[in-house]
Parts: structure tokens; C-alpha cells; sequence
């Protein structure tokens, strides 16, 4: 098989369609929570604490001399990925909890039995007890 078949047959299987759909979203809605988490969240939080914007903090680890820049620790961005991880995390946590609960409402109806199937379920089991 000729390796422009085999990944002609790759790109087209649903699988690998469905990842780059997933991957495309993903990013578009990490930058969607990326300005909830900088543009919502943190002004608010940063008034809280005394106007602080954690984005503009930093460590001077070498002072800029001669026209050249100085070295920053800027941990304060650190601070803001580590909220965004977290918001992304609970909103993706809560994403998958209600999908599953879906799902097992869907399994719930589809293993239910009607009422001619139940009667049939308690005959036959009585007759396995004869």
C-alpha cells in the first residue's frame, strides 16, 4: 500500500477529524478563558488586594545597564497561567461531569423494560425456578 493511500485513509477516519476539531476548539476556548481569567477575574481580585495586577509581577534578578534590558523573574504570569490552568480545569471538570450524567440517564432509558417485557422477564424467571 502505497504511503499516500495509507494516509489518505488516515485524515479521512473520523478519529483523526474529530482530534483536529477538538484541538481547534481547544484553543479557541482557551483564549476565550484566558480573557475571562485576565479581563474579568483579576481586575476584581487585584482590587481586593489592594490594586495589584499579578501580570506586572516580577523579580529583578540583573539590572538593564547600557541601553540593554534588564533580567526579570516575572512570576506574575506565572500566578496568571496557574488561575487559568485552574479555570480551565473546573470548567472542563464540569463539562465531563455533565456529559456523563447524560450518559447515564440515556443508559437508564434504553435498560429500562417495558411492562409486556417485564411480565415476560418474571415468567421466564419462574419457570427457571420450576
Amino acid at each position: 500500500m502505497s504511503i499516500l493511500k495509507e494516509f489518505k485513509e488516515f485524515a479521512v477516519k473520523g478519529n483523526a477529524i474529530d482530534l483536529a476539531v477538538g484541538v481547534i476548539i481547544g484553543a479557541a476556548f482557551g483564549k476565550i478563558v484566558s480573557s475571562l481569567v485576565a479581563d474579568v477575574i483579576m481586575p476584581p481580585l487585584g482590587l481586593l488586594i489592594g490594586g495589584l495586577d499579578f501580570s506586572s509581577f516580577a523579580l529583578t534578578l540583573k539590572e538593564g545597564t547600557d541601553g540593554k534590558p534588564g533580567v526579570l523573574l516575572t512570576y506574575g504570569k506565572f500566578i496568571q497561567a496557574v488561575f487559568d490552568f485552574s479555570i480551565i480545569a473546573f470548567v472542563i471538570f464540569m463539562l465531563v461531569k455533565g456529559i456523563n450524567r447524560l450518559k447515564r440517564k440515556e443508559e437508564a432509558a434504553v435498560h429500562k423494560l417495558t411492562p409486556d417485557q417485564e411480565l415476560l422477564t418474571e415468567i421466564r424467571d419462574l419457570l427457571k425456578n420450576k
